[in-house]
């Protein structure tokens, strides 16, 4: 985008179809008339995902943190496990609270519990009359974390002067559902790298990294997709464009690759007005990357510590941008004091990183990118010789198109990554197949009255399909696709932006396990439509 008109300045699936909320009959609002352009207020900030689901019983409710952000110290408390639901839960629900006014940037933020990123976010920009918002997110698969006293670190960096007044108070909460019957399954140890460092318990027998990784810091890698090679005339630069890849090693060895995703914060793509009330997918919620460990665990079981690296393919060297923190997820053989096995195979292909420019009256970048990887391992557990074979496989491709000073600059791109993780042990072989794919298509134009319009569709796709012996047992679609349009006039003063935009999500979430079907709209800033399916 033509980052010296407005630019965003941030500081910094393998879906589980248990997850689904079941829906009743189709419904739709028709809740407001909208204004002729933009005011001084709009609706609060919704997104049209499920919330958590929550389960029936007693529950606890802790405060985390509760904090107002002006600049970069973190909040830093202490959390205390809750009294009257035991120490095993059914659910535990993370819900952030929180809301701003006046004039402000995005901002990025992280959540620490003992070290552990329960949530990473960022937030929306206010109206002068201010606004409030909320998320939610299914925290359990961390109640390894929640069942001592822990430090608490929270931060969400901003700047507040005479010009961006923006406040950030915010409050968050766990809430445990105490277990009616059994607990829910989930890891015995959530562990975190000590000086880039991983010592794991010696009778692991899976072991899964995830990585919160986001290109940010209101610098070029906030817009990675959009950067171009050194010899294309465009603002941000890459010195071999815009290809991304999150990779992990154990050891030095390549363990792990991913697509990472492209987050459009609530300022990007130079048009604020597109995510006043609708972010994009993930922006308030970001996902963490997966990585199966497990063919690793017959090495890090050894009672040593090893390393751990993540680094991002295309970063130009020495360059900043990226935040990469690591939580490691590990299940433990109760019956077992050690755990031994042994690496199999690392078969990595090479890295296809190709990108064309073509000069003219439009110019033109043409990237095809991808990678392969397969990593095999087995370990020998109290229940036999397990083997576990993760594949994964990347590929992007995108056309930039943009004029001399970047008055019209659009994108149109695909990023897929695919995986399959297979567990040959006692019983059928076990497979799960996870394709996902995410998708861009905008484009931004200033004209010669200083009008800037910007029109894109954000795509966040994901197929999840699971085997035994051969034989399907559950499955799994998400289709999570913004739109938005919206104009105003660039380089003059707030109250005469004369701003419009028509924005709306339909996030779709089917399978074996039910559907989810809502459908959202916005004008100006009003909600027009809520629309539940299904």
């Amino acid at each position: 985008m033509r980052r010296r008109i407005i630019m965003s300045m941030l500081a910094a699936v393998t879906l589980l179809v248990s997850t689904f909320l079941g829906a009743g009959s189709a419904s739709a609002a028709q809740l407001a008339d909208p204004p002729a352009e933009f005011g001084t207020d709009w609706h609060d900030p919704l997104t049209a995902a499920p919330p958590v689901a929550k389960p029936a019983g007693r529950s606890c409710e802790v405060t985390l943190a509760q904090a107002q952000f002006r600049d970069f110290t973190p909040y830093k408390g202490t959390y205390t496990p809750p009294d009257g639901c035991g120490d095993r839960w059914s659910k535990v629900v993370l819900r952030l609270d929180g809301k701003v006014k006046g004039r402000q940037f995005d901002r990025l933020g992280y959540l620490h519990v003992g070290g552990v990123e329960i949530l990473r976010t960022s937030t929306p920009e206010p109206s002068p009359d201010g606004i409030e918002w909320s998320v939610e997110k299914d925290v359990t698969r961390y109640s390894d974390t929640f069942r001592q006293g822990r430090d608490v670190e929270m931060l969400i960096g901003n700047v507040v002067d005479d010009t961006y007044t923006g406040v950030i108070d915010v409050k968050a909460t766990l809430t445990f559902y105490a277990a009616q019957g059994k607990a829910a399954r989930t890891p015995d140890r959530v562990l975190t790298l000590q000086n880039g460092t991983l010592t794991t318990p010696r009778n692991s027998e899976r072991i899964v990294a995830e990585v919160y990784a986001t290109g940010s810091g209101g610098g070029c890698e906030e817009y990675w997709y959009l950067t171009v090679p050194d010899a294309a005339p465009y603002s941000c630069k890459a010195d071999h464009g815009p290809y991304r890849e999150v990779q992990i090693k154990v050891d030095g060895q390549l363990a792990g690759i991913a697509e990472p995703f492209p987050t459009v914060w609530t300022g990007g793509w130079s048009n604020p007005f597109l995510w006043y009330v609708i972010p994009g997918p993930r922006a308030f919620d970001i996902k963490p990357i997966e990585y199966d460990l497990t063919p690793f665990a017959g090495l890090l079981n050894d009672g040593r510590p090893h390393q751990v690296d993540v680094s991002v393919v295309g970063v130009p060297e020495g360059q900043t941008g990226w935040s990469a923190p690591v939580n490691v997820l590990v299940w433990q053989d109760t019956h077992r004091e050690h755990v031994t096995g042994a690496l199999t195979e690392v078969r990595a292909g090479d890295i296809a990183n190709s990108s064309t420019y073509t000069p003219g009256s439009e110019q033109r970048l043409d990237t095809d990118g991808g990678h392969r990887l397969t990593v095999a391992g087995y370990v020998d557990t109290s229940h036999g010789r397990v083997r576990t074979t993760v594949s994964r496989a990347l590929a992007n491709t995108s056309v930039h198109r943009w004029t001399d000073g970047e008055s019209t600059d659009g994108l149109k791109a695909t990023w897929s990554d695919d995986e399959s993780v297979t567990v040959d042990g006692r019983g059928p072989a076990r497979t799960t197949r996870t394709h996902r794919t995410y998708t861009m298509d905008g484009t931004t134009t200033l004209g010669a009255d200083d009008r800037l319009r910007t029109v894109l569709t954000l795509g966040d796709r994901a197929a999840v399909v699971e085997t035994s012996g051969g034989r399907r047992t559950a499955w799994s679609r998400l289709d999570d696709t913004y739109t938005g349009d919206a104009t105003y006039t660039a380089n003059v003063p707030r109250d005469q932006r004369h701003a419009v935009g028509t924005t709306s999500e339909r996030y779709r979430l089917y399978g074996s396990n039910g559907c989810y079907d809502r459908s959202l709209t916005t004008v100006q800033g009003v909600l027009t439509q809520d629309r539940r399916d299904c």
